[in-house]
Order: C-alpha cells, then sequence, then structure tokens
C-alpha cells in the first residue's frame, strides 16, 4: 500500500499544478485514483480526490487574492449556487448514471476549444456588462450548473467555470481563473460534506494527497500570476483538449 500512496500523492502533486493554473486537476487525479487502487469504490475515489484538492485549491484562493484584486459581490452568488447544487450533486452520484451525460459534455467541449480557439482576444481583457443585476444573475447561474456537475462528476469542472466566466460574464482569463478558484472550493467543500456524512474518504491515502496537492497548487497559482492571461488562455487549451481525449475514451473505448 505504502508505493501506491507515495505514486498516489506524486499525482496528487501535479493535479494541483494544473488545477491552480486554469482547473482540470481532476482529470489528473481522479484517472491515477482509479488505476493505483482498482478496488477502490466509484464514490470512494471521488470522495478521496475531493478531500485531497480542497485544501489544495484554497491554497491557489489564497495566492490569488493576494495579487488579484477580485469583485466579492459577484463572486457570492455564484458561490451560494454552486454551493447548493454542489452537495445535491454528490448525493445525486448515487442515484444518477453520468455515463450517460458524457456524450454531451464531449460535443460541449469541443464546441468550447473551437472557440477559445478561434477567437484570438477572447479573455484578453475584462468585458463586463455594466448591469450588477445580470452579472448577480450570470454568476449565479454559473455558479449553480457547474456546481450540481462538480458534486455529480467532477472533473473538468474549474476549466468550465473559467471558459463560463471568461465567454458568459466577460472577465479575463487570469481573473477567472481566479473566481473559479473561489467558486470550486465552496462547490468541494459541500459536496466533500455529502461525501464524509456517507464515509467514502479514504483517509490514509487522500492526507498525504492533500499535503501534496497543496505544493503543486502553490507553485500552478504562482505561475499563472507571473505569466499572465496569454500563458492561462494556453494552458486552458491543453487541458480542454485532454478532457477531450478523457471523454472520448470513456465513451468509445472503456
Amino acid at each position: 500500500m505504502e508505493i501506491e500512496i507515495v505514486l498516489a500523492a506524486l499525482f496528487a502533486f501535479l493535479a494541483g499544478f494544473v488545477d491552480a493554473v486554469v482547473g482540470g486537476g481532476g482529470l489528473v487525479q481522479v484517472p491515477a485514483l482509479f488505476v493505483i487502487f482498482p478496488h477502490f469504490l466509484v464514490p470512494q475515489v471521488i470522495a478521496t480526490n475531493r478531500f485531497a484538492s480542497v485544501m489544495g485549491t484554497s491554497v491557489a484562493v489564497w495566492q490569488y487574492l493576494r495579487k488579484v484584486k477580485i469583485d466579492f459581490k459577484a463572486v457570492i452568488p455564484a458561490a451560494v449556487g454552486a454551493a447548493g447544487m454542489s452537495f445535491l450533486g454528490a448525493k445525486a452520484s448515487s442515484i444518477i448514471d453520468a455515463s450517460i451525460l458524457k456524450p454531451v459534455i464531449l460535443i460541449l467541449m469541443l464546441g468550447i476549444v473551437i472557440y477559445t480557439y478561434t477567437q484570438k482576444q477572447l479573455g484578453e481583457i475584462s468585458k463586463i456588462h455594466p448591469s450588477f443585476n445580470r452579472v448577480y444573475t450570470y454568476n449565479f447561474l454559473v455558479g449553480a450548473i457547474l456546481g450540481f456537475y462538480n458534486g455529480l462528476i467532477g472533473p473538468g469542472t474549474g476549466s468550465l467555470l473559467v471558459f463560463a466566466l471568461v465567454s458568459v460574464v466577460g472577465y479575463n482569463f487570469l481573473m477567472a481563473s481566479a473566481k473559479a478558484k473561489i467558486i470550486n472550493v465552496v462547490a468541494d467543500v459541500f459536496s466533500l460534506i455529502a461525501f464524509l456524512m456517507g464515509g467514502f474518504v479514504m483517509f490514509k491515502v487522500a492526507i498525504p494527497m492533500m499535503v501534496c496537492n497543496m505544493a503543486g497548487s502553490y507553485l500552478g497559482s504562482r505561475m499563472a500570476i507571473l505569466k499572465g492571461n496569454a500563458f492561462v488562455r494556453k494552458f486552458f487549451l491543453i487541458v480542454i483538449l485532454l478532457l477531450i481525449t478523457r471523454f472520448a475514451y470513456d465513451i468509445f473505448l472503456k
């Protein structure tokens, strides 16, 4: 078991780095857990991943708060929507077969990568709608929809949040990534509560993973802040392409 825990911790470090830049850490961490611990149940994998990533995302939030000016009036409705719907999504994960949603998500991600690649100015500067009420509504809807997805499926939530905040609300990539971390950590906490209530977290694995995820998250957030919008945009496209590959494999080959 010890070598398996070391491997899981190494993947958690990489996942923390990726997630801190643009989201998508679950793309690294969740498949790794399935391979390293094939005897784990699906809820155990998701719960252990969630426990490890919550603190890592919190480290990224702390880093972004120090360097990026964040409008919390706009973030709060998204966080509220994400909190409630993520808890419901986690509860629904034992009822709904998430695999039926994967073809829809695959098509959505193909559209996202094409749109982001062709729209060269997307996310370069913030173009937020002047109406606060509209921004409030958009943020709430983004948080609620992706919060439910986060609780139900998980991988790719951070990247989808970044895209939604850039394309729907109008933030630049760096600002969207910073706000996505706050929304994501709130959603993760509430879905984690549901998993803890079910006794699914494998603490012997989750705790060392958490420490390594925090270290990776620290380095990733520092890199994103240092390199700025152009770096985050390129990293976003890479992560979305990897997500497309992952979902295509699950649908057509698995």
